[in-house]
């Protein structure tokens, strides 16, 4: 199994393919499994590194779904890819990990930070596999009720860093480790702003940074005023640069193709 920096050559994409009715950006329109499937290939085609696939919603106000309806969710989209596609499986369930790494999953990408299930360590650490984790304060259906911070860019970091020690405690390697600082994640639009400038704090910890800045209210925000909007592609681009210039390595987009291009022209100008 390569390193998360072998894998996630900077900049890297990660595209999302939600087999969910209620996400917040493609929620109802990849319930089919063969539409799931070719969504994934699609965007592979398109140029992402990886796709990150998810049964559960984690939008504000979400409720969680059972295992049993997670699993009937992914798994025959796993079974139609047939380990032909680079898969990140969006799971804080330890089974619904396991068994989508049995069908060629490649990381798990879990919101909790593997804090959700306690079984969620040993599978991971058993499989070999990449993980991300990801900050999140409170739940999914509780993390936008008047979320406080007194420093939020130090008080994620130092999370994350916790995290990180605890998975190495548990037997994952260390560089098979991704962090994620979960903007919109129990964040208040003045917490994501500050995080997103301080992303180098994060990329100080060493490991390959995910960001998921697409389509997230916070750039809709910036052209738009006080009002929660989702933001445009455009606009996503545009902070996916910013935060390319402060380290970043892999980013989590709708738009592929868009952010393939631009990133990849922003990344060639840097290195000169």
């Amino acid at each position: 199994m390569a390193t998360a920096h072998e894998r996630f050559p900077r900049p890297s994409l990660m595209g999302v393919v939600n087999v969910t009715p209620d996400s917040f950006s493609d929620g109802g329109a990849f319930l089919d499994p063969d539409a799931a499937a070719g969504r994934v290939l699609a965007l592979v085609a398109d140029g992402a590194a990886i796709v990150d696939l998810g049964g559960e919603s984690t939008r504000p106000g979400s409720e969680p779904v059972s295992l049993d309806e997670e699993l009937r969710r992914v798994v025959p989209v796993l079974e139609r890819l047939a380990g032909g596609a680079p898969i990140a499986i969006d799971t804080c369930k330890a089974e619904v990990a396991r068994r989508a790494l049995a069908l060629g999953a490649e990381l798990v990408n879990d919101v909790t930070a593997l804090r959700g299930d306690p079984a969620m360590a040993g599978v991971v650490a058993e499989a070999g596999c990449l993980v991300c984790l990801m900050h999140m304060q409170g739940t999914p259906r509780t993390m936008q009720v008047a979320p406080r911070y007194g420093d939020v860019v130090s008080e994620v970091s130092a999370f994350l860093e916790q995290r990180l020690a605890f998975c190495v405690a548990a037997g994952i390697p260390e560089e098979r480790i991704v962090l994620d600082p979960g903007i919109g994640f129990g964040k208040a639009h003045e917490h994501n702003l500050a995080l997103t400038r301080g992303l180098h704090s994060i990329v100080a910890l060493g490991r390959p940074v995910l960001l998921g800045l697409s389509r997230k209210s916070m750039v809709g925000r910036l052209l738009a005023g006080p009002e929660p909007r989702r933001g445009s592609d455009a606009a996503s681009v545009g902070a996916a640069v910013f935060a390319l210039a402060q380290g970043v390595t892999l980013f989590r987009v709708h738009d592929v193709r868009l952010h393939a291009d631009a990133l990849t022209v922003a990344a060639l100008l840097a290195d000169g």
